[in-house]
């Protein structure tokens, strides 16, 4: 419905859109006006000027945190909700819930630069440790679906992380922490003439908190830009990351997250994960008196091994993609007063999986005669992404601005199973019960989608805006989803996820206040799931619809405050059957209605900043079935800051009041209630050296 309203609207306005809201760090119209983003149309545009749910945390507010995890971060910004799992792992939501299982992963595009960190096809939940984030300038997040400029798997959001500008840097930061944890952040950067380049290396090594596990991390980044003369710039850079953790799992029981000493048990002390991850971009620039051309061709890399420890038999996954792509854009002022972008993207990715088991599967009779040891899938994809945009946006005079959209792409994949086709072992045997991983034949799919926007502002008066935004965003289905199949599932028939999101919004902003307030509510169909005969099925049809709440304001001189609020309802819109009972209008899983964040900031002297921060969670079932759930939790953390000459001091102390809680909690049939556990009071300590 969405698409034929919009799609009938922009055509005869001619194509395209986007969208942001108001900054998360500073307060004030001041702050605001400040305030760049490129998430929105990949170009530096004022916060304060554009028609989107696009939240910003800034440098100074990053460097504040001091993040280990990027969830410290993220959850900062309204609608934004990130699970941390074991070591760098996590689970995400963006006006959605808590995402696992089949479809999990694909709800959200996450970017680095503009350039996403994995191919479309190919998405993984944990990709966000595949940027550098702990050396970012800032980090943005749409909430809602992507505009125009993005496409297939911004559905639900976008985060972007946007590295530091090319420039005079020298910086050393060193950082220990409990159980022998030690950070390293660099950065190095010069500028000679009309070229500028900067290096950023971040290290960490960590010993887990659960047993036998830990973190070992390094990322790279080397950006340049060159002012080539003429109205022409260059401008590009090398991200390269590395991850070697020892992975914990779940400990299981009703709350045993609260027990002193089974916090701590490592269930699987075999898992592990290794992943790297490597891109190369350059961006040419060139402007005349009408248009301004940009021109980005990517190459990326990704490989990662891992034990998946949480199926039967423990198989092996190795997966690597290789990608080559551009983006290109062309923005242009109309004689109306219009700005107009057209554009044009393109990637074309070869890549491969192999699952292989290599003992023996324990467990049941039934277990042991199903799943083989050996080779159980090993096979390639081709994959093609190819898209064409236009985005159109007018200011009246009257206070109104219009903003379209229009966004088509496709995306194909060849298909190729270097095994014996099939539901066997590897050798083409039959498994007494029929083997629970089956193989399809070659085969090829291709899934068209045509993405609209509408956007509509009014400026109330100087310092308030209301804006309504009707959008679609959509998600071909993955490689994985389409051929890892089980059981007699030959063939994955398969559409597009589709979300079509309504919201208004209203922002404010004064000398030292600001505040953004979003409702929304968005219809997602043809979501993918896994049935109970382990086929792959568009069988989940959900609602989810929320507000968010947003402010900051400076109380006095020394004193600021900013939170976020959220109120979120995510429910089953369809009859599924799930433990034997029809889930529909059940909230889904691992869906709080309630959670958000509260900053104070007290900076008694110039040199000396203090933050204490609430971060609150609130209850959410942890099974569709909605009789199993987690009764939530709130933290306190407190950040402190000392800057002399040369050196910053900063001492960092986490879940002050000690508190017993669950990162993430979970259940299964299997299990019953089972948690990553939260980790105690703990302090972090660094020194920072700034040599310029």
């Amino acid at each position: 419905m969405v698409r034929k309203i919009l799609a009938a609207s922009i055509t005869l306005a001619t194509a395209v859109s986007a969208a942001p809201s108001w900054a998360q760090s500073g307060a004030g119209a001041n702050a605001i006006e400040e305030i760049q983003v490129t998430s929105r149309s990949r170009r530096s545009e004022g916060l304060a000027d554009i028609n989107a749910a696009v939240s910003v945390i800034g440098s100074e507010e990053l460097k504040r945190i001091s993040q280990m995890h990027y969830q410290q971060a993220l959850n900062r910004l309204p609608g934004v909700n990130i699970h941390r799992n074991n070591g760098q792992e996590s689970l995400a939501a963006i006006r959605s819930p808590v995402f696992t299982g089949a479809g999990a992963c694909g709800a959200f595009l996450v970017a680095e630069n503009g350039i996403p960190v994995r191919s479309h096809g190919f998405c993984n939940v944990n990709e966000m440790f595949d940027t550098h984030s702990e050396s970012a300038e800032r980090i943005e997040v749409v909430r809602g679906p992507g505009s125009a400029f993005w496409g297939s798997n911004a559905v639900h959001g976008l985060i972007n992380v946007v590295l530091p500008e090319p420039g005079e840097a020298a910086s050393l930061r060193l950082e220990a922490g409990p159980r022998g944890s030690f950070r390293t952040n660099l950065r190095l950067g010069s500028e000679h003439d009309n070229f500028s380049q900067i290096l950023l290396v971040n290290g960490v090594n960590e010993n887990g908190y659960q047993n036998d596990s830990g973190v070992e991390q390094q990322k790279y980044s080397w950006l340049y830009k060159y002012d080539a003369g003429g109205g022409t710039e260059i401008d590009g850079g090398i991200t390269a990351i590395n991850l070697n953790q020892e992975t914990a799992g779940y400990i299981v029981g009703t709350d045993i997250y609260k027990d002193e000493a089974a916090r701590v048990i490592n269930p699987n002390p075999e898992a592990y994960r290794d992943s790297k991850n490597h891109r190369v971009w350059s961006t040419l620039t060139h402007e005349n008196d009408n248009w301004t051309f940009k021109f980005t061709p990517f190459l990326r890399e990704v490989n990662m091994r891992f034990i998946q420890h949480f199926l039967p038999g423990q198989p092996v996954e190795d997966f690597q993609h290789s990608t080559l792509g551009f983006q290109s854009a062309g923005f242009t002022d109309l004689d109306n007063g219009a700005e107009l972008a057209i554009g044009f993207d393109f990637e074309t990715t070869s890549a491969d999986l192999l699952q292989y088991q290599a003992n023996a599967t324990q467990g049941s009779f039934f277990l042991r005669n199903s799943i083989p040891r050996g080779l159980h899938y090993d096979f390639e994809v081709d994959a093609r992404q190819i898209a064409a945009f236009a985005n159109y946006e007018q200011a009246f005079d009257n206070g109104f601005e219009i903003s379209l959209g229009l966004r088509l792409e496709d995306v194909d994949y060849a298909y190729d199973n270097q095994m014996i086709d099939g539901r066997t072992d590897e050798f083409g045997v039959p498994c007494r019960f029929g083997c629970r991983y089956n193989r399809p034949s070659d085969r090829e799919d291709s899934f068209t989608n045509l993405s609209p926007k509408f956007g509509l502002s009014y400026s109330l008066d100087d310092s308030t805006k209301l804006q309504v935004r009707i959008q679609q965003g959509f998600r071909a289905p993955q490689a994985t989803e389409l051929y890892r199949l089980q059981n007699s599932q030959t063939v994955a028939d398969l559409d597009s996820v589709e979300l079509d999101s309504y919201e208004i919004a209203i922002n404010g902003a004064g000398s030292n206040w600001d505040y953004s307030v979003s409702l929304y509510r968005m219809n997602k169909n043809n979501g993918i799931i896994t049935n109970s005969a382990r086929e792959n099925l568009n069988g989940s049809d959900t609602l989810h619809q929320g507000l968010e709440v947003s402010y900051g304001r400076v109380l006095t001189d020394t004193l600021s405050i900013r939170g976020v609020a959220n109120l979120a309802k995510h429910t089953y819109e369809n009859s599924i059957i799930s433990g034997g009972v029809d889930i529909k209008g059940n909230d889904i899983d691992t869906s709080p209605n309630t959670f958000g964040n509260l900053r104070l900031v007290w900076q008694p002297a110039s040199n000396a900043t203090l933050e204490l921060e609430w971060a609150n969670m609130g209850e959410y079932f942890t099974n569709p079935e909605n009789t199993a759930e987690y009764e939530g939790h709130d933290l306190l953390n407190i950040r402190g800051q000392v800057q002399f000459s040369n050196a910053t001091l900063s001492l960092n102390v986490l879940n002050i009041t000690d508190e017993r809680y669950a990162e993430r909690a979970d259940w299964t049939t299997f299990t019953g209630d089972r948690y990553f556990p939260g980790q105690e009071r703990r302090a972090y300590f660094a020194v920072e050296w700034d040599f310029l």
